[in-house]
């Protein structure tokens, strides 16, 4: 049952289905090579999770698709393609924007001195008006100096861009965890859900880290994808 859940779970995701219509039943025994209750089993917990909707006499509708980003483009690494996530498509609900005595943990992670001031940057990204990830940023001076009062439209590359901040090396730690009341009302998610977690370091070109942010993506709504060629022939 959960191989047929993964696999629909998937093409649920990717929007493999046109108009959202999922096979019907007996297609899908047939496809997958189960039974009647299998399907149904793995069906139901693709509602419980959200991603499906079945009404009697109509069938299985997919009531959502995830976006698909590539890792390159979420670590800032490469310029966004057309009609990509980060191609100007997410807006912004700041929470907070203000300047703190930078935390010990987030000065160990920066090289810095705890209790220098930062900026602290947190905010919901938005895709439409559905809440996708949460990030808290804390950004050190003078980087912090030029972020202060530009305008926070977009994504958080975009805002790097428009305050003429280069970027140079981008570090992701990830993880997943449960959702807290906090994460979850703000990401539109039960309490306890799962959420893709990401500690992001931000160095400047001449290596200096700046920034550091804690993350946190619905993976029901936001997908990585990473793909790399092999560096050398195998032996």
């Amino acid at each position: 049952m959960r191989r047929v859940r993964d696999l629909l779970r998937s093409a649920v995701l990717r929007g493999a289905y046109p108009g959202g219509q999922l096979p019907g039943e007996p297609e899908l025994m047939a496809a997958h090579g189960v039974t009647r209750a299998t399907v149904r089993e793995a069906l139901a917990l693709l509602r419980t999770e959200g991603l499906v909707e079945r009404r009697q006499g109509v069938g299985t509708h997919a009531v959502a698709e995830a976006v698909l980003a590539p890792l390159a483009e979420a670590h800032g690494a490469a310029d966004p393609g057309a009609g990509s996530v980060f191609d100007r498509r997410m807006r912004p609900r700041v929470l907070d924007r203000s300047v703190i005595p930078l935390p010990a943990v987030a000065a160990d992670r920066l090289g810095a001195r705890s209790g220098e001031p930062c900026l602290r940057l947190e905010y919901v990204a938005l895709l439409g008006d559905e809440p996708v990830a949460m990030a808290t940023n804390y950004v050190l001076f003078p980087e912090a100096e030029r972020l202060r009062d530009v305008p926070f439209v977009s994504d958080w590359y975009a805002l790097l861009a428009e305050a003429g901040l280069p970027l140079g090396e981008s570090e992701f730690v990830l993880g997943c965890l449960p959702a807290d009341a906090a994460t979850a009302g703000l990401l539109g998610l039960a309490e306890g859900a799962p959420v893709v977690t990401m500690e992001q370091v931000i160095r400047a070109p001449g290596g200096r880290p700046f920034d550091l942010a804690h993350i946190h993506h619905r993976g029901d709504r936001f997908l990585l994808v990473s793909r790399l060629p092999r560096a050398s022939a195998p032996r």
